[in-house]
């Protein structure tokens, strides 16, 4: 990379992305190669060895997934990038990098349900152990934490809950604890928060949502602060297999160059949206961090640079009132995922968080009444009026 980009707005349009030095194209080609020739046999040796720079076979690298990794490093300013064939593919790089048989790990107990059902379902079966807990509480992590506590697994904002975890006091206890920080960043995206300047040593998105934007590709990426960090998941990485095809690659990274301009639309949408629903004489309740009466609206503006596009509300009559009201939307979409260009709604007690027991939900906060709302770039009069339609229905 041959700059230091100062603002998000820029590096998103510009990190990375050099002209094509063959022919000089503005968009990154598409390098639909699974193997690269060697100039000689001195000079596959030398890749192999690692005295060189370049590309041997797509599995262990790619020129355009290289772009999209440099450009997602310079966002969130680690020393790599990693991009996986999916943001699960991204969780399980992780934690089978720095997790081995006897090994425990403190997750947020609301973290994105498949990030905690792999871990207990899936490595539970090798020995791994894990604690879920409400991390916006750092007593609760600190009560958590065991001598084998190898990772701290954090998500903020939170998935479906938007509660926040205090991610520079995360990091002094992890770096006191001898552990990893690592922090999923789908929620915030890096137009809104850099975890890896807070002190956390992993940061990691589902480049479906934000990065992205327009539901239509799925993938994932890993940005490492230290090389060492970098080193271990990318042999992983390569190891087993879970990386970005090309084409993946170059969606994002044509998607991405309007991330700034999306999440300032979205957000100016959910914060508008999310007072209109509190005033509701329907809504019980509405959690949205730039709403003063968020536990941690404070919080939100000491570590983000503003409070997203997410938000989540109940309504008085309870899941069959919210049945009723996402039932009767018209121009919200009734899908999971988030981040897309789009507006989503969701019930995420029956949907995304169905993997987990009805008890352990009721502990992380999701309960039966939760909706969760995508707000996407539509005009917002319309979204008002399709949410206050969908409420009569209520």
């Amino acid at each position: 990379m041959k700059h230091n980009f100062r603002n998000p707005e820029t590096a998103v349009i510009h990190a990375g992305q050099e002209p094509d030095a063959l022919y000089g194209g503005v968009s990154v080609p598409i390098y639909q190669s699974s193997t690269f020739a060697f100039h000689s046999a001195e000079h596959g040796a030398a890749l192999f060895a690692g005295e060189e720079k370049g590309f041997i076979y797509t599995r262990i690298g790619n020129p355009t997934t290289k772009a999209l990794e440099d450009c997602v490093a310079a966002l969130e300013g680690g020393c790599g990038a990693l991009g996986t064939a999916s943001g699960m593919a991204a969780v399980t790089t992780i934690y089978t990098a720095f997790l081995e048989k006897g090994a425990h790990v403190v997750s947020t107990a609301s973290v994105y349900g498949p990030s905690r059902t792999v871990l207990e379902k899936e490595y539970g079966r090798f020995g791994v152990e894990a604690d879920f807990v409400d991390t916006s509480d750092l007593g609760a992590i600190k009560k958590a934490l065991r001598p084998t506590t190898k990772l701290l697994f954090i998500e903020t904002p939170a998935n479906p809950t938007m509660m926040l975890t205090d991610l520079r006091a995360c990091a002094e206890l992890a770096k006191e604890s001898g552990i990893l920080l690592a922090v999923d960043n789908t929620f915030a995206s890096p137009i809104l928060q850099n975890p890896l300047d807070l002190g956390a040593d992993i940061v990691f998105h589902s480049l479906t949502k934000f990065l992205n934007g327009h539901s239509d590709v799925i993938g994932g990426i890993i940005v490492a602060r230290e090389e060492n960090v970098y080193a271990r998941l990318r042999k992983v990485l390569t190891l087993m297999g879970g990386t970005m095809d090309p084409h993946q690659a170059w969606l994002v990274l044509r998607g991405i160059k309007t991330l700034a301009l999306r999440v300032e639309k979205a957000q100016d949408n959910a914060a508008k949206l999310a007072l209109d629903l509190e005033r509701h004489p329907k809504v019980a309740w509405v959690r949205y961090p730039g709403l003063p009466s968020h536990p941690q609206h404070a919080l939100s503006k000491s570590q983000m640079r503003g409070p997203g596009a997410l938000i989540s509300f109940g309504l008085k009559g309870g899941l069959d009132a919210g049945r009723r009201m996402i039932n009767a939307v018209r121009l919200c979409t009734l899908a999971v995922s988030l981040g897309g260009i789009e507006s989503l709604i969701q019930h995420p007690a029956s949907m995304t968080h169905a993997g987990v027991t009805p008890e352990e939900r009721d502990k992380a906060g999701i309960t039966d009444d939760l909706i969760r709302l995508s707000v996407g770039c539509e005009a917002y009069d319309d979204l008002r009026a399709d949410l206050e339609q969908a409420l009569e229905k209520a």
